[in-house]
């Protein structure tokens, strides 16, 4: 039922979007960098974490210790190589596309990965009530100026943040902002809080290119069942 909801909704997004005057947003976009390794940057390299200026991210250092043991194992540890929905805000910097639709009371957010999606109604409506948990969080946005400001929460505390092991419990709360800048770059920010992890909030901020070439499209992207019986990501999508 979910499915065949948001299939109707994509098929009239672009009639609907021409009557409203939001920012268009829509297209494919995918990031070209490494923040999916790691959000602090690999080997001394670039950081993606602009607050604190020092780009670490601020562990309690009750958390810090999960985070260490998580990197250890993280070839076998990590949810999304075993196929588990990437959560917030991991799914806009995988090295995989996704793709923005818009009406004039919500946006969709569809991405390769796992066919996870996101519907973010921008009507006013509020969050579900605490305790109703989600991969990909429960988004409501708003606008502000050309940017969408989308405030994420009730997440399951599965998911990582990135490939190093950097994770959240539920009580994980994501503030997103996307700004067109240039025709072909969108400007994706998100300022990450969650007291049972972190001692401040934090954020992270990069581009995110345009898939311009022809007939661009997201392609099905499934998983595999190991050895073991463990369901995990063919070659491709490693």
């Amino acid at each position: 039922m979910r499915s065949t909801i948001v299939i109707c909704a994509l098929l009239v997004a672009p009639a609907l979007w021409a009557q409203s005057a939001q920012p268009n947003l829509r297209g494919i976009w995918q990031a070209q960098n490494t923040a999916y390794k790691n959000l602090e940057g690999e080997a001394g390299g670039k950081s993606w974490i602009v607050d604190p200026s020092n780009g670490k991210i601020p562990y309690r250092k009750d958390a810090a210790s999960l985070r260490d043991k998580n990197f250890l194992e993280r070839r076998t540890a990590d949810p999304v190589l075993m196929c588990f929905q990437p959560g917030v805000p991991r799914a806009a910097y995988l090295p995989e596309p996704f793709q923005i639709f818009q009406t004039p009371d919500r946006v969709i957010i569809v991405y390769q990965h796992v066919h996870a999606y996101r519907v973010i109604f921008t009507d006013g409506r509020p969050h579900y009530d605490e305790g109703i948990e989600f991969y990909m969080g429960d988004s409501r946005g708003r606008w502000e100026g050309n940017t969408l400001v989308v405030d994420v929460t009730n997440f399951k505390p599965e998911t990582w943040l990135d490939g190093a092991g950097n994770f959240h419990s539920s009580k994980l709360h994501v503030v997103e902002r996307y700004t067109r800048t240039a025709p072909a770059t969108l400007r994706y920010e998100a300022t990450i809080e969650d007291p049972e992890v972190f001692d401040r909030p934090w954020t992270i901020r990069m581009d995110l290119s345009q898939r311009t070439e022809r007939n661009a499209q997201l392609i099905e992207h499934e998983c595999e069942r190991d050895a073991q019986g463990v369901y995990r990501h063919p070659p491709q999508f490693r």
